[in-house]
């Protein structure tokens, strides 16, 4: 009886990924795309390694990878949230995300699912696929190739021994790259508004929970992430 199901997920089980040697990769930030206007850079870091990849996501998906990064839980479940749930709900888990081809500036990425006796793949983009793997815990991975051909090496990032230069001044152009070199990942660069800025930590924990309840959560991830600077004394 249950053959029509097991059709279903054979269909979908056709992995990229085989015995294709992988790397890990972990969540470094969210950052504004410099190439497309509207855009938001997700910022991949190789695990034990000085590479980092740059996908550009939509306001969306920045949204609600910057919200977890953050641990804000919304009032309502967002579509990531609700996928989690569904299934936690069903007992299925998943396994990993694998970027597993880049073609004319897109990414493709696949999730792999068990339910402790079956085994699945499903096509994604790399942006839900990532979103969804951090309300998982599961780990995502890329090709070799991919990771040397779209990343960066942060050894590349300053050529100055004493890590200081004229450059260094320029708060908006490099704020990415540096937090990047100096480990310290910001999941989303805030806007620089001296009124926020100048907030207490409690006004700004008071702003935040008004636009949560008002669900505008692009600009609650930022206001969280200016009360952490706050907090880490770095405001």
């Amino acid at each position: 009886m249950d053959n029509g199901n097991n059709d279903i997920f054979d269909n979908l089980s056709s992995s990229q990924g085989g015995n294709t040697e992988r790397v890990r990769l972990r969540v470094l930030g969210i950052s504004y795309s410099q190439i497309r206007n509207g855009a938001y850079a997700l910022i991949l870091a190789q695990v034990g390694g000085p590479y980092r990849i740059p996908v550009v996501i939509g306001a969306g998906e920045a949204q609600a990878i910057a919200l977890k990064m953050e641990g804000i839980v919304p009032p309502r479940p967002l579509t990531h949230d609700l996928f989690t749930s569904l299934g936690h709900a069903f007992g299925i888990e998943l396994t990993e995300v694998f970027i597993y081809r880049f073609e004319d500036g897109v990414f493709y990425s696949e999730l792999t699912f068990t339910d402790g006796e079956r085994t699945i793949t499903i096509d994604s983009r790399t942006s839900d696929a990532v979103a969804i793997a951090m309300r998982t815990g599961a780990p995502i991975y890329t090709t070799p190739g991919i990771l040397t051909e779209t990343g960066f090496e942060l050894e590349e990032l300053s050529d100055d021994p004493s890590g200081s230069s004229a450059d260094d001044d320029d708060d908006n152009g490099d704020n990415g790259e540096v937090r990047a070199r100096d480990e310290e990942p910001s999941p989303i660069t805030p806007t620089r508004t001296p009124k926020l800025e100048n907030y207490t930590l409690e006004e700004l924990r008071r702003t935040l929970q008004s636009l949560i309840d008002r669900e505008e959560y692009e600009e609650a991830a930022r206001v969280a992430e200016i009360i952490r600077r706050k907090e880490d004394g770095k405001i």
